[in-house]
């Protein structure tokens, strides 16, 4: 086994995200900041610091529905303009500053209207908050480049409306579509039409799937719904048993997503809160990368989990053993499976990736 990696050295490392939600990754003195500024009396405590451990410690539930409901207090100090570029910049300042290279920045446009903005005042809002954290971000010595995951709330009946609002910006920041919310009782296949919309019009697009609920919910977003990547998709680990043997035996749908190349946007911390791993070293994350899988590692809510990407890389480290070597199989599985076109996520990976790695490999040995 390796000697695991620090959370110093893999920040070093140019990283790639594809799962993180926007409202899932406030800065705690950000939150009190926007309270106070906008009126919102609804926070469990102003004090930054322990605004950040009721953050964490309400998300450890194992309950999905619970670990959800802290987004009302992020979502609501997030209803103006200027709430929404300021979490959008500090969102790209963060991540460059942990090494990012590359994120993909998620949430639901329907969530902040609140205030009197439209839908494309939202995109429009988060768009400009990125670019202007990308331009601190170079200023302060790191690159990253940003899009947009437009969300629809599976439990509600705005997909089509968002999946047309994430085409019409699809040159103007946004790489793709998702849907997202509590799984149970809200299948996918709810949202055909917004799917089929999608494909029709040649639009990348994830689905929450595999996460609180299990086989059927990939099978409907990959089987009906023809997603490109599956949020989370821990679940897959159902379709696996092992022989007597010790040898693994992959079931049909297990075969289909590995075969296929689907990419897996495994969450270790967030799945561990939400009850769907019981630990890092038990998350299915292990087995699947031994397996193979198109593995990709990511925070899912930075907040919530407080963690960064570095930070859930150097936990898979300790719990695995997994190096460089593996960590960079992790990244370029995400520029690979990235909503950018090919040659841009190849220069990524052969102009910044692999060279990055190498570097630190050379250092290291």
């Amino acid at each position: 086994m390796n000697q695991p990696l620090t959370v110093e050295q893999i920040r070093r490392a140019p990283k790639v995200l594809l799962h993180d939600h926007l409202d899932g990754g406030l800065r705690p003195s950000t939150v009190v900041e926007l309270a106070r500024e906008t009126g919102y009396k609804g926070l469990p405590t102003y004090d930054a610091e322990e605004l950040g451990h009721w953050f964490r410690e309400a998300s450890d539930s194992g309950s999905l529905e619970r670990y959800l409901e802290t987004f009302a207090h992020t979502t609501a100090v997030m209803q103006t303009r200027e709430s929404l570029v300021r979490v959008a910049a500090e969102a790209a300042e963060d991540l460059a500053a942990d090494g990012v290279v590359y994120a993909e920045q998620r949430y639901a446009p329907e969530q902040h209207l609140e205030g009197g903005l439209s839908l494309e005042e939202v995109v429009e809002a988060v768009q400009e908050g990125l670019e202007l954290g990308r331009k601190r971000a170079a200023d302060a010595g790191y690159g990253i480049r940003t899009g947009q995951l437009v969300t629809a709330m599976r439990h509600a009946a705005r997909s089509s409306e968002i999946a047309e609002l994430a085409v019409r910006y699809r040159d103007r920041g946004v790489s793709g579509f998702d849907i997202a919310g509590a799984e149970a009782g809200n299948p996918p296949t709810r949202h055909l039409d917004a799917f089929e919309y999608l494909r029709r019009e040649n639009f990348h697009f994830t689905i929450h799937a595999g996460e609180a609920f299990g086989l059927p919910s990939i099978w409907e977003a990959l089987q009906w719904c023809g997603c490109d990547r599956l949020g989370h998709g821990v679940r897959i680990i159902d379709d696996i048993t092992v022989e007597e043997n010790g040898a693994p035996r992959l079931g049909r749908l297990a075969q289909y997503v590995r075969d296929k190349r689907v990419p897996l946007e495994m969450c270790p911390s967030s799945n561990i809160q939400t009850g769907a791993a019981e630990s890092i070293a038990d998350h299915p994350i292990g087995p699947l990368r031994d397996l193979r899988f198109r593995v990709t590692v990511n925070t899912d809510n930075r907040l919530q989990s407080g963690v960064t990407l570095s930070e859930e890389f150097a936990k898979l480290s300790e719990a695995f053993g997994y190096g460089w070597d593996d960590l960079q199989w992790f990244t370029v599985n995400a520029m690979k499976s990235a909503f950018l076109p090919f040659d841009e996520r190849l220069s990524l990976i052969n102009g910044i990736i692999k060279p990055g790695f190498a570097q630190l490999k050379w250092a290291t040995d």
